[in-house]
């Protein structure tokens, strides 16, 4: 019988394409970054987010969107979403467009400079975005 290390398994759990979000998760204080589908899948996590984590946030983020877009079309000038920010006991959520649909979310530590990762963030989907999420320039 063979166990596995904790090095072993985090190793498995890594997400092939984490990578892509290592921009916005060396901000001191990002505890996790998703790259969500537009129906709430996940298509990206960092490989520090779990699968149930990220799984987590990104039906958490579906809802939050669509609550947005709805806000927007009833107060808005229509149903387009630039963000959401959700503050929270101990943190905060960071939810932008990243094209094609797609969302990119981050969950931080409470001590954080909200600036500096909605600039992270900004930065992260310009970056890939084009080549690998179907961003346009403009980010949304």
């Amino acid at each position: 019988m063979t166990t596995q290390t904790s090095e072993e398994t985090s190793q498995q759990e890594a997400h092939p394409d984490g990578w892509m979000l290592d921009l916005v998760a060396g901000v001191r204080g990002v505890r996790h970054a998703v790259v969500l589908s537009s129906d709430g899948l996940v298509k990206v996590r960092t490989d520090d987010t779990d699968p149930d984590t990220a799984d987590k946030v990104a039906a958490a983020c579906a809802g939050l969107v669509a609550l947005g877009m709805s806000m927007g079309r009833e107060f808005g000038a229509g149903d387009g979403l630039r963000q959401v920010l959700v503050e929270f006991d101990g943190g905060f959520l960071f939810v932008r467009g990243a094209g094609d649909g797609s969302r990119l979310a981050v969950v931080t530590d409470q001590g954080i400079d909200p600036g500096l990762v909605a600039q992270q963030m900004q930065a992260q989907v310009l970056m890939i975005g084009e080549r690998t999420l179907g961003t346009d320039r403009a980010g949304r």
